[in-house]
């Protein structure tokens, strides 16, 4: 029985299934984040937002999608968004964190070119400075949860790859 549902785990579907659970469950947590312990995000939370909302999507089209098609035409765009994600993470906890203003940012020229922020306020409009929106969770900075998670996004999309 355990090594049926290994292997079931172990099939490009189960494995894209989860990577977009993951990117789900991490966009859930900021969402309460923001809304019940009131973690206002910066520019740079909210692009990390974006990002996984683009990973998610890829991983949700391999899930569904993959037996037709190879490897790579989720992989590549999976492991590029990772890296981007996770710039944009060390960027936030390295750089933008450190200042007292985040405006006009290249996260913000992405943001409002994109007009996510008019269309859904609630989840990607930025109401907080880089400063300001510093928040930890046990500890850890946010920016470094999402840096461990496009971490783990980008090591299994590197993996998918290799096996196919």
């Amino acid at each position: 029985m355990i090594h049926v549902t290994l292997r079931a785990w172990d099939s490009p579907r189960w494995v894209w299934a989860a990577v977009a659970a993951l990117c789900i469950a991490a966009l859930a947590a900021a969402l309460v984040g923001q809304h019940v312990w009131g973690h206002e995000p910066c520019p740079w939370c909210i692009l990390q937002r974006v990002v996984m909302i683009d990973i998610a999507l890829w991983a949700l089209l391999g899930a569904l999608w993959l037996h037709r098609e190879p490897a790579w035409l989720v992989g590549v765009p999976v492991a590029l968004s990772s890296l981007a994600g996770g710039a944009a993470a060390i960027w936030q906890q390295m750089v933008a964190s450190q200042s007292a203003s985040c405006n006009l940012t290249w996260a913000d020229k992405i943001l409002y070119a994109s007009g996510l922020d008019g269309m859904w306020p609630d989840v990607f409009a930025p109401r907080a400075s880089c400063a300001d929106a510093h928040y930890a969770v046990l500890g850890v900075p946010y920016a470094m949860w999402s840096l461990l998670i496009f971490a783990v996004i980008l090591a299994v999309s590197v993996r998918q790859l290799r096996r196919h």
